[in-house]
């Protein structure tokens, strides 16, 4: 039983997520958290850029006074980036358990189903496909669905919002200077999709690599005791 050489199923993702109906609550929670690291990636930036900006306005000023004011607003500053680091630490840890805890009690309720359709086969059934074809489709394969929550779909749609929050302050502040940053996005596009079509390529052959040698060695040992 090999891989299908298409790997990325719309309909098959929708499957997938009916399992985490039950734990919906936990997964618009992630969301919000997602949504919450996206608001406060361009804070901290932003702050040392105030910092950055006052030192070379009022760093070479006279007037001692304004030097007096510039220290006490870096040291407002420092305090708040700490405090801004505390709550994005945390909020970052709860996301992390929230979307590592989703994942862990799908993959639970698919191995159960698995399992039991297996139970439920006909014995031509186990004639026709080997043993270890079986224990590949429930633990590993399935596992690999943990991924979708706690590194996959999730994580991503978290990295996504914080970007397009960091690319919304780099335009607000310089346009023309965000441009500049910008121009070696196309290749790095281009690259991400070759390096993309390779990786596919060498998923499949590792999942098929994988069934075979669980299906061998299944039917050896078993053979053998």
């Amino acid at each position: 039983m090999s891989v299908r050489k298409k790997i990325f199923d719309f309909a098959l993702l929708r499957r997938v997520f009916r399992f985490a109906a039950p734990y919906k609550r936990i997964f618009y929670i992630s969301l919000a958290l997602a949504i919450a690291l996206a608001i406060i990636a361009p804070i901290r930036p932003y702050l040392i850029q105030l910092t950055v900006n006052g030192y070379i306005k009022t760093g070479a000023a006279a007037d001692n006074s304004l030097k007096n004011t510039f220290l006490e607003t870096v040291i407002w500053i420092t305090v708040i980036q700490i405090g801004i680091l505390l709550i994005e630490t945390l909020v970052r840890f709860y996301f992390t358990y929230l979307t590592a805890w989703l994942g862990q009690h799908v993959i639970k309720d698919m191995r159960v189903k698995v399992y039991n359709k297996v139970l439920n086969l006909n014995l031509s059934q186990f004639d026709k496909t080997p043993i270890g074809t079986l224990t590949t489709r429930t633990i590993n394969d399935i596992e690999s669905v943990n991924d979708i929550f706690s590194d996959g779909l999730i994580p991503i749609i978290a990295d996504m919002l914080s970007i397009i929050s960091i690319l919304i302050v780099m335009f607000v502040v310089d346009w023309k200077l965000s441009l500049v940053c910008l121009a070696p996005f196309p290749l790095l596009i281009i690259a991400t999709y070759y390096f993309k079509e390779s990786v596919n390529k060498s998923f499949i052959r590792v999942r098929n690599a994988v069934a075979q040698l669980n299906a061998f060695v299944q039917e050896h040992i078993t053979g053998m005791a």
